[in-house]
């Protein structure tokens, strides 16, 4: 059997999860305490000298980096398929992976660890407004590309999953998403109705 090593809030971990869950895959769970700094210790080295999750291990061969385990899974599990076979098709959709972990995730993680993971520091104010500022025309590109759609690319893929732990926090936050993108509110929507959002929406671990 699969297993994953993860950690609940980490979004990396969900995006995985996600995957899994909507294709549909038995796995075995297996956490992996960060606030203990388990992912430092030498017998989660030897899985990923990086020390992060998630970690995905299928038999005698070992995945990490979330974005990788996904088209792993993709590849191997191909129903129902997340990437399209249209090789440009394929390209748009890895392109908004790598812009929602390399431009969106920093400003949606920021805020967050403000507002939530600092429990006794002061909040920087000044540092939540300037990344909401930056979100702000992250969503207007977002609600341009969803003009017409329910999902990023046409279809629920992989691009969806990569921004749902991070849309879906930000709704909980109640930060940025207003009327003014009402086809990013539409797509939000259209991702609660999925029973994997329920990995984000139900959880404890927000």
């Amino acid at each position: 059997m699969i297993e994953l090593y993860d950690f609940p809030r980490c979004p990396f971990c969900r995006k995985v999860r996600i995957t899994l869950q909507e294709k549909g895959i038995k796995y075995k769970n297996i956490l992996v305490d960060l606030n203990n700094k388990e992912q430092k210790k030498p017998q989660f080295l030897k899985l990923n000298p990086s020390g992060k999750v998630p970690v995905l291990v299928d038999g005698t061969k070992i995945i990490y980096e979330s974005t990788i385990i996904n088209e792993y899974l993709e590849e191997k599990f191909e129903n129902p398929p997340l990437l399209p076979k249209n090789i440009y098709k394929k390209a748009k959709i890895r392109m908004l992976v790598e812009y929602c972990e390399k431009t969106f995730h920093t400003h949606v993680f920021s805020i967050y660890k403000e507002l939530k993971l600092k429990k006794t520091l002061k909040i920087n104010k000044k540092l939540i407004e300037h990344d909401k500022t930056r979100l702000d025309a992250e969503l207007k590109y977002l609600n341009d590309l969803l003009k017409g759609s329910n999902y990023l690319a046409g279809r629920f893929s992989l691009a969806d999953i990569a921004f749902m732990p991070r849309v879906l926090i930000l709704q909980y936050l109640d930060i940025g998403i207003n009327s003014k993108y009402k086809f990013v509110l539409g797509w939000v929507e259209n991702l609660k109705k999925r029973d994997s959002s329920k990995i984000i929406l139900e959880g404890n671990d927000r």
